[in-house]
């Protein structure tokens, strides 16, 4: 008896979720390879759609990207917001354990943990505004989730006049990306351990903790 194999090649998408597959796959694919190194052939491959299919969900790569920016943010929020830390009563041992969330997750791959948008905007910042401008919103974003816990941190225990919540948040963020860079260098996630660990050391004693 013979057995009919299905054909090789990506696994198409389901009527529906080409444009969530496109999204996915331009995450996936620019954290490992850079923004001008992927190619929309490659996303319609990585997604399991067909370049038709790209065509009627976005005008460009440039407009993917745009859309995959804002996805970014959409992807992370539940995550940070399901995070056990969330439950700490004391808003500094919520800071603290976000920041050691944020040490769990470098591990693996580097473009398994790095950031999307943080990898395209080194790339597109001069020559591409509508991308810079959707990377800016989407970083903004998670500095803005992060400043209301810093917030009420900073009325619990105080810290120096000049710290602001939203500028404690961005320097949080300025120095995950800092992280990601390093750890690109090396191909090795130990370095980006190593910073974050200093940033949870900085943070204590900013709050003059032991």
């Amino acid at each position: 008896m013979t057995t009919t194999q299905p054909p090789s090649g990506p696994t198409r998408a389901p009527r529906g979720s080409a444009r969530t597959a496109l999204i996915a796959a331009a995450h996936s694919t620019v954290r490992k390879q850079g923004y001008a190194a992927t190619s929309v052939d490659e996303i319609c491959a990585a997604a399991g759609v067909t370049k038709g299919a790209f065509f009627h969900h976005f005008a460009s790569k440039e407009a993917l990207a745009v859309a995959a920016a804002e996805g970014w943010t959409e992807r992370a929020r539940p995550m940070f917001e399901a995070a056990p830390h969330n439950r700490l009563g004391d808003p500094l041992d919520r800071l603290l354990g976000h920041i050691d969330f944020r040490l769990a997750m470098l591990d693996g791959p580097t473009e398994d943990y790095t950031c999307f948008v943080g990898t395209m905007v080194q790339e597109a910042y001069a020559t591409n505004d509508r991308i810079r401008a959707a990377c800016e919103a989407s970083i903004n974003a998670y500095c803005q989730a992060l400043a209301p816990d810093i917030q009420a941190a900073i009325d619990v225990h105080g810290v120096p006049d000049d710290v602001t919540a939203l500028g404690l948040a961005q320097h949080v963020q300025s120095v995950l990306q800092g992280a990601f860079v390093l750890a690109k260098t090396t191909n090795d996630p130990a370095i980006a351990r190593g910073t974050v660990t200093h940033l949870k050391r900085y943070v204590r004693m900013l709050f003059a903790q032991d």
